[in-house]
């Protein structure tokens, strides 16, 4: 029911009516246009606007292939979204909240057709570039200087289920970039990402498994270029209760020393701060000292563990 409301469409409506008070108009915030910026077989990349005042954060809702409900909590600065995780060749109703606290301010919806599936993309994609590179040399002497060229793909960090990558563009630009894998299951992944990006990570992989990872650059549709990496991802780490181990040997070797103290950084209360059918937002404190990253380990509701890598300056985090 949190998906369709059209008690929030009347809501929607007054506030358009509101103008006449003088004191509303400042306070109130409204949504520009949702509009689709690209789709893949998996995904739809989504872009708004807020031409009027300013949201704490926002929400899209929308029902996956299946008719179960999502939703997906952004921060206030948030003006675009891609959401993974989708079927080919299907057609989705997105509905962007903007909120105010826990309210629902404003709304907007646009639907969006996924890109049927190319099997044909990933098996040997490494044959298609040198082969275009002999054909532009040949004819034409000034196009390889005018064809953008992608660096190394380079694996700069690996957790149980995610995989972080790196590269670089040492000539020219690309538009957008692609990223594309197998899961664990086989199945061809893709995921676009925006052509100023040198860093993604890779989310949802399962632990002690062997990806390879195609990056293509391209301009408009076409693929100029393309790098490719392998990663393993880390073993499960052990969840039961890390924590009751370290906490009783240190206060035991703090004791004698008075110095040792103040060096040790303490994190305060971890709370919950909003929750959604498929997300919860966490919060917490460092009270004293600090710590160089935070790692967020929890159970899937297939019972998996999964572990989620911060830095150390986050005092928050969203679990999808």
């Amino acid at each position: 029911e949190e998906l369709y409301f059209p008690s929030e469409e009347p809501q929607h409506e007054k506030s358009q009516t509101e103008p006449p008070t003088s004191n509303a108009s400042p306070a109130r915030a409204a949504l520009g246009e949702l509009r689709v910026s690209g789709v893949t077989p998996s995904s739809v990349g989504l872009q708004w606007s807020v031409p009027e005042g300013s949201f704490d954060s926002f929400m899209l809702q929308f029902r996956d292939a299946q008719g179960q409900p999502q939703a997906l909590p952004m921060d206030g600065g948030s003006r675009s979204v891609t959401v993974p995780g989708l079927s080919p060749s299907q057609r989705y109703r997105f509905h962007l909240y903007g909120l105010r606290g826990r309210k629902k301010i404003d709304h907007v919806s646009t639907e969006a057709i996924t890109a049927a599936t190319e099997p044909e993309e990933l098996p040997l994609p490494a044959e298609k570039p040198p082969h275009k590179n002999h054909r532009t040399e040949s004819p034409a002497s000034e196009a390889p200087q005018a064809r953008p060229v992608l660096g190394e793909l380079r694996v700069s960090s690996v957790t149980p289920d995610s995989v972080q990558l790196q590269w670089s563009v040492p000539e020219g630009s690309f538009d957008s970039f692609t990223l594309q894998f197998r899961d664990a299951q086989g199945q061809p992944q893709a995921l676009p990402i925006d052509g100023g990006s040198r860093l993604v990570t890779v989310p949802g992989l399962s632990p002690s498994q062997r990806y390879r990872f195609h990056l293509y650059g391209l301009r408009g549709r076409k693929k100029i270029d393309h790098v490719s990496t392998e990663a393993v991802t880390e073993e499960p780490e052990d969840l039961p209760l890390p924590t009751k181990e370290p906490q009783q040997e240190k206060p035991k070797t703090e004791a004698p020393t008075s110095e040792a103290t103040p060096a040790r950084p303490v994190l305060g209360e971890l709370r919950v701060s909003s929750v959604t059918p498929e997300s919860v937002e966490l919060q917490w404190s460092v009270p004293e000292g600090s710590f160089d990253s935070f790692t967020l380990q929890f159970r899937d509701a297939q019972g998996q563990p999964q572990a989620l890598p911060m830095d150390g300056g986050s005092r928050s985090v969203t679990v999808p």
